[in-house]
C-alpha cells in the first residue's frame, strides 16, 4: 500500500501521467455501464439480429451527429407506429367488421431526400384477410394513392419495389423512385432545376376494411433516414453503437487477462527457476529459447482456422505462447542478483522455506519492473485480438472493433466513402493503445530512476 500511494503521488507530477489515467478511467467506467446498460445477451441478440430488431434501421448510413457539419442537412428517421399511439386512429362499425383508419403525420425539414420508405402491417383475423388503401397527402395540398392490397400477417408495403406504385408515380409526377417523388417540390425541377425535397407537414393515411366482427389491423410506417444513432449502421443495418461499446470490456478484459496471466505466471518461472536452478533453471531457459523461434500469431491463426475462434480459446492459447517469452530473461538476470543478497541467507538461515523464500524474498524486489511491463503489455494484447478479428478470426459471437474494421475492409467501406465505419473503431483502439502507453512508459520512468531526467 505504501508503494501504490508513494506511486500515485510521483504521478501527479506528470502530465502524460495523468492523461493516461483519465483515458483509462473514463474507458473502465464506460466498460463497467455497457456491461449494465446492454447485458451480454442482450448484446448479442442485437448484433446478431433477433427478434427481427434490424428492419427499423437504414442501411450504410452516417451517424446523426455529422449533420452539425453539413451545409445541408440529411434526414433522419421517422419510425410511427400506430401500436404506440403515434397515429391519430378511428374506427367505424359496418355489417361484419369495421373500418379503420390511421394518419401518421411528420414534420420533414431536411434538405435531401430520405433513403426509403417501407409500411409494415400487423393484422388480426381468423379466415378472411383485411382490406388496406393507402394514400399520401403532401404539404402543398396534392395526394398520391399508394396501394390498395389485402394485408396478411406479417404483410409489409416497401415504397421503393412497388412496379404498379412506380408506374403510378412516372405518369403523375416523372421518373422519379418513390423515395424522391413523394418529397419533390414541383418548383425545383421545372426549368430542369436539381430536384430538392418539400419541407413541410407529410401525411399518410391508412384505411383498413375489416369483414369480421373481432379482426383488427395496426401499422408501422418508416421513413429510412441518411443518418443515424450516435455511431450509424452497416450494410446489415445493425446499429455500430453495440459493437463500439461492447468492443471497450471486450478490449480490456483480453488484455488486462493476457497481461496479467502472462507476466505473473513468468515472473514464478523465473523465480523458480533462478532459485533451484540446475537442471529446472536449464530446463526453463531452453524451453523459453525455443519458444521464442514459434511465431505467436501464425500460430495464433492456425488455431483459430483449424479449431476454434472464441475468444477464451485465442486468450488461453495466447496466454501460454507468451509465458515462456523474452521477458523470462530479463527476469532471471534480475533475481541472479537478488539471489545473492544478505537479506536471502538471513531468511535461509532461520529456516524459511523455498515457496516463502520465492513469493516473499524474491518476486516482491523486482515489482518496480513488474508493473510498468505489465501496463505497456495490455495495448499489444488489445491490439492483437484486433488484428485476429481483422483477418476473419475473431470471435463469431461477440461484438467488438476489431470485427468492425473487418466487416468495413469486406464490404468496402472505403471505396464507398464510408468512413465513419471504419475511422470510430479505429479511434478507439489508438486512444486505449496511447492512454496505456504514457501510463507505462511513466511508471517505468518513476520505477527506474537511471530513466528521470536530470
Amino acid at each position: 500500500m505504501e508503494l501504490l500511494r508513494d506511486t500515485l503521488r510521483e504521478l501527479r507530477y506528470y502530465p502524460s501521467a495523468v492523461a493516461g489515467l483519465i483515458i483509462i478511467s473514463l474507458l473502465t467506467i464506460f466498460s463497467i455501464y455497457t456491461v449494465i446498460a446492454i447485458p451480454y445477451e442482450e448484446a448479442i441478440t442485437l448484433w446478431r439480429g433477433g427478434e427481427n430488431i434490424w428492419y427499423r434501421l437504414p442501411r450504410t448510413v452516417p451517424p446523426a451527429w455529422t449533420n452539425f457539419f453539413r451545409a445541408k442537412k440529411l434526414p433522419e428517421s421517422v419510425i410511427l407506429d400506430s401500436r404506440q399511439g403515434q397515429a391519430q386512429r378511428s374506427e367505424k362499425a359496418m355489417s361484419d367488421g369495421k373500418q379503420i383508419t390511421m394518419n401518421f403525420e411528420f414534420d420533414f425539414q431536411y434538405d435531401a431526400f430520405p433513403d426509403d420508405l417501407s409500411l409494415y402491417f400487423y393484422p388480426t383475423y381468423e379466415n378472411k384477410a383485411p382490406f388496406v388503401s393507402v394514400t399520401w397527402f403532401m404539404p402543398d395540398g396534392r395526394e398520391l394513392r399508394i396501394t390498395d392490397v389485402a394485408v396478411k400477417r406479417g404483410g409489409a408495403f416497401r415504397f421503393g419495389q412497388d412496379e404498379k406504385l412506380a408506374r403510378r408515380i412516372k405518369r403523375k409526377i416523372g421518373d422519379y423512385p418513390a423515395n424522391v417523388a413523394l418529397f419533390l417540390d414541383p418548383a425545383s425541377v421545372e426549368n430542369g432545376g436539381e430536384p430538392t425535397p418539400l419541407k413541410g407537414i407529410y401525411r399518410l393515411e391508412v384505411v383498413a376494411t375489416t369483414f369480421e366482427p373481432e379482426a383488427n389491423v395496426e401499422s408501422e410506417l418508416i421513413v429510412y433516414g441518411q443518418v443515424y444513432g450516435i455511431a450509424g449502421t452497416d450494410h446489415l443495418r445493425r446499429d455500430l453503437k453495440v459493437a463500439l461499446m461492447w468492443g471497450a470490456p471486450v478490449a480490456l478484459a483480453f488484455g488486462l487477462l493476457a497481461a496479467v496471466g502472462t507476466t505473473v505466471t513468468t515472473m514464478i518461472i523465473a523465480a523458480v527457476g533462478v532459485w533451484f536452478g540446475g537442471l529446472v533453471d536449464e530446463t526453463i531457459q531452453r524451453v523459453t529459447e525455443v519458444n521464442l523461434m514459434l511465431p505467436l500469431l501464425p500460430i495464433l491463426i492456425m488455431i483459430g482456422t483449424f479449431y476454434s475462434r472464441s475468444i477464451w480459446v485465442i486468450l488461453g492459447a495466447t496466454i501460454v505462447l507468451s509465458i515462456f517469452g523474452a521477458s523470462i530473461k530479463t527476469y532471471r538476470a534480475i533475481f541472479l542478483q537478488v539471489r545473492e543478497s544478505p537479506y536471502i541467507e538471513a531468511a535461509q538461515a532461520y529456516g524459511a522455506s523455498d515457496v516463502r523464500i520465492i513469493f516473499r524474498y524474491l518476486i516482491p524486489r523486482i515489482l518496480p519492473v513488474l508493473i510498468p511491463n505489465l501496463v505497456t503489455l495490455i495495448p499489444s494484447f488489445v491490439f492483437l485480438e484486433a488484428s485476429l478479428a481483422v483477418l476473419g478470426l475473431g470471435d463469431p459471437i461477440l461484438p467488438t472493433w476489431g470485427k468492425l474494421i473487418q466487416d468495413s475492409l469486406a464490404n468496402g467501406a472505403l471505396y464507398k466513402g464510408l468512413y465513419y465505419w471504419v475511422l470510430e473503431p479505429s479511434a478507439l483502439l489508438m486512444v486505449t493503445g496511447l492512454g496505456f502507453a504514457m501510463l507505462g512508459f511513466t511508471l517505468d520512468r518513476i520505477f527506474n530512476p537511471r530513466l528521470r531526467e536530470v
